[in-house]
């Protein structure tokens, strides 16, 4: 069975490994068959995933349809995590737009293509610097008064920002993107949640898919992936970063899931595990096989030998690239 893990202070308790749904829809090419994407979220539900994210903007709108169709038999057993933020206009992301009215807006239609009646989860997508936080954080309050929410999120939010909303409703959730490659948030960002008694979501845990060990500098990637305009993914920085991958290879090697020899993912997906109990990493997949190996990452303990190894020959690994692009790091709701 696979272990749970408490988010927050308000005490939600999710699998210990989520499932990200957004690549089903949107960002990583086109979006894939409807029935195979349900088949499955359902069969990450009967190997005891518990945690669905999504958003309004991935699609935009599709990805919430499709996720709210495939978990509908489960209404009331799993947890499903969606975001508001964002002005979207014929079809298109078109900036932040965090201003009470929106945020309601977003509710009500979220609700209904997710196919419940409370959303579990309502993160902010991106901050917005034209709506005061105290003032989205109100609007998610009464909200939650409403019975229309459960809990708040962020998602990539600063630490002052965080503070500042918390001190308004509690934050039950920060989303931000944290792997052995994505160490930034560990500075400042996790003290402070830690602090406060907030759950971390670990998003891209796999790097967009690096750290499984299947891309290298020959993979190409589909017409409108986002990969393709990623500083970390040009052709240099793929053969920069193999050096990570041979880390996590030697990791592998010595551990085992399920009887077979562990994969450079699940070590991946165990050292985010690793770092905190209040972390939950949701590694996306759009493949069956993947899915399984993903959930048999929760199976591996590194001990403390191990993290320290880990530790000590990953800082003289230098990543190469930035994880965004400088406009998308402003603008992305990815």
């Amino acid at each position: 069975m696979m272990q749970t893990r408490t988010l927050g202070n308000t005490q939600l308790e999710v699998s210990a490994l989520g499932l990200g749904c957004m690549g089903m829809s949107f960002g990583y090419g086109p979006a894939k068959d409807a029935s195979e994407m349900i088949a499955l979220i359902r069969a990450a539900v009967e190997q005891g995933v518990t945690f669905f994210d999504t958003a309004e903007v991935y699609g935009p709108f599709t990805n919430e349809e499709l996720v709210g169709q495939a978990l509908e038999p489960f209404k009331g057993k799993v947890v499903i995590a969606t975001k508001f933020g964002f002005n979207i206009e014929n079809g298109k992301m078109n900036g932040v737009n965090s201003r009470p009215d929106n945020i309601r807006r977003v509710a009500e239609a979220s609700m209904k293509r997710l196919r419940v009646d409370v959303l579990d989860l309502f993160y902010q997508h991106r901050v917005d610097p034209n709506v005061p936080i105290e003032d989205v954080a109100g609007t998610v309050q009464d909200l939650i008064r409403e019975g229309k929410v459960k809990h708040f999120g962020l998602s990539e939010a600063g630490a002052q920002t965080i503070r500042r909303a918390h001190a308004v409703q509690p934050v039950t959730a920060l989303q931000s993107e944290y792997s052995l490659w994505t160490r930034q948030h560990e500075r400042e960002i996790l003290p402070t949640i830690e602090e406060l008694g907030i759950g971390l979501v670990a998003y891209s845990p796999l790097g967009k898919g690096f750290l499984a060990g299947k891309i290298d500098e020959n993979t190409r990637f589909a017409e409108g992936d986002i990969r393709n305009t990623l500083p970390r993914y040009t052709e240099e920085a793929r053969v920069a970063n193999k050096a990570l991958l041979d880390l996590l290879q030697q990791f592998a090697a010595q551990k085992r899931v399920n009887g077979a020899p562990a994969t450079p993912a699940q070590i991946a997906l165990a050292w985010v595990l690793a770092q905190k109990p209040w972390i939950v990493p949701i590694p996306g997949t759009t493949k069956a096989h993947r899915l399984t190996e993903n959930i048999g990452a929760a199976q591996i303990t590194l001990t403390p030998e191990e993290l320290q190894q880990i530790e000590d020959a990953s800082a003289h690994i230098e990543v190469v690239g930035n994880r965004y692009t400088e406009a998308m790091e402003k603008a992305t709701g990815l």
